[in-house]
Parts: structure tokens; sequence; C-alpha cells
């Protein structure tokens, strides 16, 4: 029975390393799909835009600002760019698909039809947004009757 322990330990600790070892190639392709992804929907270069996209807003709110540039894009590249969120990211996505999902993704937004989504798509988010504010200025004087505040003088 005593030479059963150590016996019983190595098969354990074989067993174990076999299977991190097959988690670790499982989990690499995995990755891989969300990498494919991200190239895919071009995610490097959104991020990279967004940052643009606040630097622009902080400099029109402030443009004193504009002496603070190159630190302030420093800051934002540090905390907000895609070296600082490609690993959290990668896990959102690692959670929310499996890799059957990605390859499933992956197949549609490397088509043609797909390629048009990525690149359609913030426009069209873009114009849905304005056509939404649009109708909520045309018709804010019906969500002050509701609510019984008053309503602003015609011009």
């Amino acid at each position: 029975m005593k030479h059963l322990k150590p016996l019983t330990a190595v098969t354990a600790l074989i067993f174990f390393s076999i299977s991190q070892g097959l988690f670790a190639a499982d989990n690499s392709s995995h990755v891989q799909q969300v990498e494919t992804l991200f190239k895919l929907t071009q995610m490097e270069k959104k991020i990279d835009e967004s940052i643009d996209s606040i630097m622009q807003l902080q400099l029109s709110q402030n443009p004193a600002l504009s002496a603070h540039q190159a630190q302030m894009r420093g800051f934002f590249e540090k905390h907000i760019g895609w070296a600082a969120l490609k690993n959290d990211i990668t896990a959102m996505y690692l959670k929310t698909f499996s890799e059957d999902e990605l390859k499933a993704i992956n197949g549609f937004y490397i088509t043609p039809a797909g390629q048009k989504v990525i690149t359609a798509l913030p426009g069209l988010v873009q114009e849905r947004n304005q056509l939404a504010m649009m109708r909520l200025q045309q018709n804010i004087g019906e969500l002050q009757q509701i609510i019984g505040a008053p309503q602003p003088a015609a011009q």
C-alpha cells in the first residue's frame, strides 16, 4: 500500500500537467480567434480614434489645454490606449464568446458584407443618434406636459 501513494501522486501530477497543456493549447486558439476579430474589426484603430475624439473634445472645450496636448495624449494612451486595454478587452471577449462563436463572427467579418458593416456601422449609429435627438427636440413639449413642467416660450 505504501508504494501506491507515490505512484498515485506521480500519476496525478502527470495528469494535471497534461490537462494544463491541453487547456493552454485550447485557450491559445480561443485567444487567437479574439485577436483575429480585433484585426478584422480594426479594434486598435478604433481605440486610437477614440483618444483622438477625446482630445478634440477636451481642446474644444478648453483651448488653453493645447499647451499640454502632448502630456494629455500620453495620459490617455497610458490609461485608455490599446496597449493599456488590450488584455482586459481580450478577457471580456473570451468570457463572452466561445471559440466557435468567434469563428462564426470572424467568418462573417472577413466577407465583403462583414467589412461593409465594420465601415458603415459607426456612421449609421451617429445618424441614428442624431435622428433620436432631433425627434426628442421636436416633441419635448409633449414630455413637459406629461411631467407637468413649464413649457419654454415659442421662438
